[in-house]
């Protein structure tokens, strides 16, 4: 694997902002697991009906960054509440060894002369 050219943990979690974070069986079961709840529990609680591409996604909160983000994102740290019993695509995310949020984030805090700077949608 190519090293990794970014660090999540100075990230505002942009990619927790998608409106469709799909979930499949297997992320169910996790979730389910890590909660201790049924896998029809664990559906209805965290999911909501997405598409006929995704059936099931993320269900999301109100966000002071994003118009909202994933249920399961600190709005405080920025971080994942779920981190070990997040879904697959959260695993995988990004495929590349950069992320261009990140690679965004760091041009803008740059430029802004600010390491905290965050753009918000105020």
């Amino acid at each position: 694997m190519a090293r990794k050219h970014y660090d999540c943990l100075k990230c505002v979690a942009y990619c927790c902002s998608y409106a469709h974070i799909p979930v499949e069986k297997t992320d169910l079961k996790r979730l389910a697991k890590h909660f201790d709840v049924s896998i029809d529990k664990a559906e209805k609680r965290f999911t909501k009906r997405g598409d006929k591409d995704t059936p099931r996604v993320l269900k999301h909160t109100e966000d002071e960054h994003f118009v909202s983000s994933c249920m399961f994102l600190d709005k405080e740290t920025r971080n994942c509440t779920i981190y070990d019993a997040r879904p697959k695509i959260c695993r995988d995310f990004p495929t590349q060894a950069r992320c261009g949020y990140y690679e965004f984030l760091k041009f803008e805090r740059e430029v802004q002369d600010d390491p905290e700077w965050v753009a918000t949608t105020n």
